[in-house]
Parts: C-alpha cells; sequence; structure tokens
C-alpha cells in the first residue's frame, strides 16, 4: 500500500496516536475527557461513530478509540506523553521569584531583539506575551496602593489617639513610633497578602500562569533545560517502539509548547534510524508557538532540527492554527520564519483551521472572547459543516481509516501563510 492509495476496508486500520501537550500542569485526565466530549460532538455532527475504552497499551496514561468512520473500522491507540510534572516544578518560584522571573524574561526577549521580530509575525501572541507583564504589573501596583491606603488609616487611628490622649500638638509621644513602624508594617502586611490574593486567584486572571510558561524557554535562552531534554528521550524511546508494532500509522501531535518538543524528538527519532518496513509516521502540529522559541539566541538545538525535519521524507507533517487563536502564530510556517529553511523544504504543510468559517455563528460569538479556550479548539469539534472550508477534523486524523498524508494528498497550503524570514538568530551549529 502506497501513501496515497486508500486501505482495503477488510481489516480494522490500526494508529498510534502520542499526544504531546503544552505547557500545562493539569493531570492527562484532561485530555482524555475532553476527547471523549468532543469527538461523541464531532461524531454527531458529521454522522460517524467512535468509541472511547480503557487504554490497552503500556504507558503512563493514554486511551484507545474504535471507531467506524468513512465506512471503514478503525482502531486508535492514544497516549498522552507526560510532562506537566516539570511544568509544576517550574511554577513554584513564589511571588518574589515570578517578579524576577517577569525581569529576566523581557530582558531575554527585549535585549535579544527577539520580541521586536516576533511582533511583526503576529500582534496576537505578542499581546499575549505582554499580558503577564502588564498584568503583574498592575497587581504589584494595586497591592501597594491597598497597603498605602490601610497604613494612611492605620496613621489617622494612631494620630487620632495620640492628640486624644496628650492633645495637639502631635509632637513626638509615645504614640508616634506605634505610628510610624507600625504603618510600615502595615503597609509591607497589606502588599504582601493582597499578592497573595491575585496569586490565589490565578485561575482567572492567568498572569502567574503565562509568566512562567514564556520564562520556560526565556531562562535558557531557547535551550532546553537538562531535565526536559531527558523527558524527551523517553519519548523518542516510546514513539520508535511504536514503530516496531502493528500499526498502520504512528500519529506524533504536538499542541501549542508541545509542536517543537516534538520537533526536536522526531528530527533525533530520524536521525537514529527508522526500522524497516516501519508503519507510516505522520506529525501533527498544533496551535504552534515555535518562534516563541526559535527566536531566542541560544535556540540552536530546535533550529537544526527545525531545518533537519523539514526536508524528510520519513514522515508527513501538517501544520494546523487558525487567526482566531490569539495564542498561536497563526500561518506562520514555523521553518521559513526562523530563517532555517533548508533549499529542499518539504514540510510543514501549513493550513488553517478556519474558527470563523468551521464554527458556527452562535459558536463563535460563545468563543470568541475566552481566548485559552479557543487556543484548545483544534482539539474539539466543529459544529458549521455547511460552511466549512477547511477538511480539519482532529478525530477523522486521529481515528479515520487515512493516513495523514492520504487525507491531505493533494492539498494547498494555505495562500496567507507567512514565510517570510525574520527571526534575528539562524544558527544551527
Amino acid at each position: 500500500m502506497t501513501e496515497t492509495e486508500p486501505r482495503s476496508l477488510a481489516a480494522p486500520f490500526r494508529r498510534r496516536v502520542f499526544y504531546i501537550p503544552g505547557y500545562d500542569p493539569i493531570h492527562p485526565r484532561r485530555y482524555r475527557e475532553l476527547y471523549r466530549k468532543e469527538g461523541q460532538a464531532q461524531a454527531e455532527y458529521s454522522g460517524y461513530t467512535i468509541d472511547l475504552k480503557p487504554k490497552k497499551i503500556k504507558g503512563p496514561y493514554g486511551w484507545q478509540v474504535s471507531g467506524q468512520i468513512e465506512a471503514a473500522a478503525t482502531v486508535a491507540d492514544i497516549e498522552v506523553l507526560v510532562w506537566s510534572d516539570i511544568v509544576r516544578h517550574s511554577m513554584n518560584p513564589g511571588i518574589l521569584g515570578t517578579y524576577l522571573q517577569l525581569m529576566r524574561t523581557a530582558r531575554a526577549y527585549i535585549g535579544s531583539g527577539a520580541l521586536f521580530r516576533l511582533m511583526q509575525l503576529r500582534k496576537g501572541p505578542m499581546i499575549a506575551a505582554l499580558y503577564p507583564i502588564a498584568m503583574l504589573l498592575l497587581q504589584l501596583l494595586l497591592a501597594i496602593g491597598a497597603g498605602f491606603a490601610v497604613a494612611f488609616g492605620f496613621a489617622t487611628l494612631i494620630n487620632y489617639a495620640q492628640t486624644q490622649v496628650y492633645g495637639p500638638p502631635f509632637g513626638f509621644g509615645p504614640l508616634f513610633y506605634v505610628q510610624a513602624y507600625g504603618g510600615l508594617v502595615v503597609l509591607v502586611g497589606v502588599t504582601i497578602l493582597t499578592l497573595r490574593w491575585f496569586r490565589a486567584k490565578d485561575s482567572r486572571f492567568f498572569a502567574y500562569y503565562l509568566m512562567h510558561d514564556y520564562a520556560f524557554s526565556a531562562q535558557t535562552g531557547g535551550a532546553n533545560p537538562a531535565q526536559l531534554e531527558a523527558r524527551m528521550r523517553d519519548f523518542r524511546r516510546a514513539i520508535a517502539a511504536a514503530l516496531t508494532g502493528p500499526y498502520d500509522e504512528v500519529l506524533v501531535v504536538g499542541h501549542s509548547s508541545g509542536a517543537h518538543l516534538a520537533v526536536s524528538i522526531l528530527a533525533d527519532l530520524i536521525r537514529d534510524g527508522l526500522p524497516a518496513a516501519h508503519p507510516v509516521l505522520s506529525f501533527l502540529s498544533l496551535g504552534q508557538v515555535v518562534p516563541m522559541v526559535s527566536f531566542l539566541p541560544k535556540a540552536t538545538r530546535l533550529r537544526a532540527d527545525l531545518y533537519y525535519l523539514s526536508a524528510r521524507p520519513d514522515l508527513f507533517w501538517l501544520d494546523v492554527t487558525a487567526p482566531g487563536d490569539g495564542c498561536a502564530f497563526a500561518l506562520c510556517d514555523p521553518v521559513a520564519v526562523s530563517g532555517v529553511a533548508p533549499p529542499n523544504k518539504l514540510w510543514p504543510l501549513v493550513m488553517s483551521a478556519a474558527f470563523t468559517q468551521t464554527l458556527s455563528a452562535a459558536r463563535w460569538k460563545e468563543l470568541r472572547w475566552r481566548f485559552f479556550r479557543l487556543h484548545f479548539q483544534y482539539l474539539c469539534a466543529f459544529d458549521n459543516l455547511a460552511g466549512a472550508v477547511s477538511d480539519y477534523d482532529y478525530f477523522r486524523i486521529t481515528a479515520g481509516p487515512l493516513t495523514l498524508a492520504q487525507r491531505y494528498s493533494g492539498r494547498a497550503a494555505s495562500k496567507s501563510r507567512i514565510e517570510r524570514a525574520t527571526s534575528g538568530y539562524t544558527s544551527i551549529a
């Protein structure tokens, strides 16, 4: 069977899917529940059947999907490649540590010139990047303001007590020092308590979460921390083992920050050598934020991997983003904009999920200003099938009877994609 030939419908199509999340501290069961809920919704919209079952494979977390899609039986074993423990560990610097992160991250992006070059690509992710800086500074100002307000009230109360006991003028009576030092303690205490309140409510503000996210790569100038590199080696070994299994396709899905991890994992995998007669190898990057890392001066590893992977015929790479996703570099070819496109470049095929057209007007109105929810829309159902100009369907891709190459054979890349080399750092040494 070649890449473009339809599969015989006699036997179930078997797929192994590896999902690499972005910078997310949440337990991976969240992804199973999202797949179950949204998969059922998409099946109802599209007229096919999928059914989730407990996992049948080794691995830390996963599930199995059986389906009847496009008149064919399918079985997909899906595994989440977990690095949420590394994420959680990186999110524990405390309030003071987070403000130090803010300064270091701003210095990394502004001092290197990366911020100004990134702004030439898409305004949405730059607003998302500047948001935690602005929000954290606003929270600090509000906390200090609250501290001064309460301290002023405290000083006024002490001043009143002083005049009642000793009469005017105020002078340096016994309560003066209570007022002076007590006011300072009140100022500092209220400021700290207010900052702690803001941090406790970060599930509403996302300021600390986003700051930790951007700082994770910025603190090393774009290089991967040693602990993450070790975890990526584990991921590579898991994918390599699947390539010796009884599958028709091994599909790697990288979402958000998980996309650039997948690039490096797959580049190393292919460099190591793929087994003979292996299943079809496919790569789906969703809502990628590759330039946030590849534009940093020490991201030579990632840039080298982008250069290498983009010219490999060993896999099919589809990159899906949407202008409606303000957290992603929508329709930015991650290889080309990073300035490392080789002359024989093959990938990625850049495609838009076109949220404004693939979602109904009512659904789009509901989600339009829910930026973080929209960043996960690639993993969810689309309800405007009649008006859709995109043929993107996450559940057909992960549980359907066609490989990624078969499904998108002959499809042209988006005409509005951005390919101009913009990064100031292009070294791949």
